[in-house]
């Protein structure tokens, strides 16, 4: 396997102004060695988070950006709040550095008002803490990493990236009785919705590429807003809106492992002036999603918050129509997490219209899921996951829907694992590749929690759902029995998993009329330069 053949070159990203793709001695466009492992759900990751950051002293560098941080979100128990754990680490000497979203409607109940109260508890400790606002009007800054480094102890050196934002809601495990520090959802998930997400823990080389995804953000010399309100503002509150000069970069760690990771990225192309490290954006999630779909030929596991948007599912339908073995799986969210007379039809419309191309592109090889506990309360389905043929993984920030791939910033890594997958090292694609021992594993365990079955006691045991086939068998059995003791009125026993058919409400031809443009407009707007626009491109 030649990793050109699903890794983007540095041509394809399409973004000479980054220093990603230069600051290696090769110039090679991502790092081999690192050591990834999947923390899936809030309650593995914060834990982990929680130990590392601990573990800093005086010198040490913290790093991190989120969409949201509620100071009080408890990582592990109380004293454990984000907040209280950030200050002890200023207050130990550690160099703490943040970049929160300032949203542009923080009465739409957003994020600035949680982010202004963590920043502020940051500053008092010592650390350094900004809102960033130079997004498009309606985006935002969505990217979650942290990033720790040691420069006496660089064995310790670690990222973290993925889907899980510092906040309420996000602290579940795999039994899914939800995070009790929630914030209301639809009714349909109670008062602690259920989560479903996922994490990366990075050791290794790439710990530094997502140090300096962190640096090009700080060192951008640009404003942290163009309002002149939010500037006087800030002003009057004596708010810190100059990013003071960071340390050194030190080398990047050592190897310590056998996978290949390559850092994409969303930025919007900005009206007016740029990034100063991608002055037309850079879409390098699309183009490193749309690469590795053309050599998808068994299976395409997602999971997704959205999975939105004809545009977008266009790449993953056009991989359905040309190879008619290829097969689907997708679990999103049963129920939209807003119950608003417009705000769900909104959201609703670009899904149907979205699962409509998927289902005229493959037919019976497309399959929808949503999840739901032992209880019956559906969960919320918050992660960013692909898996393609055992080979490719993304795991990010990043959602299936145009804002995610055009307008927001998003962070994202691809995996390769260089070791193919002893209990059945075929490809399932049928291209020479080989399945990879890190991405099957991640989808199987995945599907286990799903299924509601137990890890073989023996790690590289044979596993049928190693077996694309198979896989997309199980997933349609267990549904099926799922859904029709529901149906039945819940008698007798409850069948094992947790998968249940995705049946999307019928919406009337006026709602889908006034909806569409909504859609577009508010929820999921297009971040591309015109010209890529019209040709509908990345």
């Amino acid at each position: 396997m030649e990793l050109t053949d699903w890794l983007l070159t540095p041509d394809e990203r399409g973004n000479s102004a980054t220093r990603l793709d230069s600051r290696r001695s090769d110039r090679a466009a991502w790092s081999h060695g690192n050591l990834v492992r999947p923390l899936i759900h809030g309650g593995t990751y914060f834990p982990e988070l929680l130990g590392a950051v601990r573990a800093q002293r005086a010198g040490d560098l913290l790093l991190f950006t989120d969409w949201r941080g509620d100071p009080d979100e408890r990582l592990d128990g109380p004293g454990s709040e984000i907040g209280v754990v950030l200050g002890e680490a200023a207050g130990r000497g550690v160099i703490v550095k943040g970049l929160l979203w300032r949203s542009h409607l923080d009465r739409f109940q957003f994020s600035e008002a949680e982010n202004r109260h963590l920043g502020e508890e940051v500053e008092a400790a010592g650390g350094e803490c900004l809102l960033d606002m130079r997004v498009r009007p309606g985006g935002s800054h969505h990217q979650k990493l942290v990033v720790l480094r040691h420069p006496d102890r660089p064995e310790l050196d670690i990222a973290f990236v993925g889907g899980i934002d510092l906040c309420h809601n996000r602290h579940d495990d795999a039994t899914h009785r939800g995070d009790p520090q929630s914030l209301p959802l639809a009714a349909a998930y109670g008062p602690h919705p259920p989560w479903h997400d996922i994490q990366l823990a990075i050791r290794g080389p790439a710990v530094g590429d997502i140090e300096t995804v962190f640096r090009e953000r700080w060192d951008d010399p640009a404003p942290l807003t163009r309002s002149p309100l939010v500037r006087l503002r800030e002003l009057a509150h004596g708010e810190d809106t100059d990013a003071d000069a960071l340390p050194p970069q030190a080398p990047d760690p050592a190897p310590r492992g056998t996978h290949t990771l390559q850092v994409l990225r969303t930025y919007p192309n900005r009206l007016l002036r740029g990034y100063d490290f991608a002055p037309d954006g850079e879409r390098s999630i699309a183009r490193g999603y749309r690469k590795a779909l053309r050599r998808a030929r068994a299976l395409i596991y997602l999971e997704d918050q959205y999975l939105w948007s004809p545009h977008v599912v266009e790449s993953f339908a056009e991989a359905l129509t040309a190879n008619r073995g290829l097969r689907l799986i997708a679990v999103i969210p049963s129920v939209p997490e807003q119950d608003g007379r417009l705000t769900r039809p909104i959201n609703l419309i670009g899904r149907i219209t979205a699962l409509d191309r998927l289902r005229r592109a493959g037919g019976g090889r497309v399959a929808v899921y949503g999840l739901e506990n032992h209880a019956g309360t559906p969960v919320y389905v918050h992660a960013k996951v692909c898996v393609i043929d055992d080979v490719w993984v993304s795991v990010g920030s990043d959602n299936i829907n145009l804002r995610s791939w055009t307008h927001d910033s998003e962070l994202s890594c691809a995996v390769l694992d260089e070791t193919t997958d002893p209990r059945d090292p075929r490809d399932p694609g049928g291209l020479g590749d080989g399945a990879r021992r890190f991405a099957r594993n991640l989808r199987l365990e995945l599907a286990r929690e799903h299924l509601d079955l137990e890890a073989p006691r023996t790690p590289l045991a044979p596993d049928p759902l190693c077996d694309p086939v198979h896989s997309f068998e199980a997933f349609a059995a267990s549904a099926a029995a799922l859904d029709h003791w529901h149906d039945n009125g819940r008698r007798g026993a409850r069948p094992p998993g947790r998968l249940r058919t995705y049946r999307p409400p019928s919406l009337s031809r006026t709602a889908r009329t006034v909806c569409t443009p909504l859609h577009r407009l508010l929820v999921d707007p297009d971040g591309r330069p015109f010209g890529l626009r019209r040709r509908n491109d990345y």
